[in-house]
């Protein structure tokens, strides 16, 4: 593994590279990464397809009768880039909007 020693190399990378060294690292995952990017480094472009908060948002906005698929959320939010990171939060209020009733 190629070793990120300062806080710049990590930002100077895009996404999916940032995700494949990071991964690498024992207990951190893809859904980790994800979080760090959009959280931590302010990235705009991230669509955490794995999380449940957005899964169940994504669920219930659309209508769905079943857990949504990888193709699910491509066909759909492929018109969202480069913001799928702000409808990834849109996502996670609608889920959390749904707790509440």
């Amino acid at each position: 593994m190629k070793e990120l020693s300062r806080p710049a190399q990590a930002r100077r990378l895009d996404d999916e590279e940032l995700i494949l060294r990071l991964v690498e690292i024992y207990g951190v995952g893809r859904w980790t990464v994800e979080m760090l990017l959009i959280f931590t480094l302010g990235r705009l472009d991230v669509l955490p397809v794995d999380d449940f908060g957005i899964q169940s948002g994504f669920r219930a906005a659309y209508h769905l009768r079943r857990r949504p698929t990888k193709t699910d959320f491509q066909r759909v939010t492929d018109c969202w880039q480069p913001f799928r990171s702000v409808g990834s939060w849109y996502l996670w209020r609608h889920a959390d909007g749904l707790k509440k009733r």
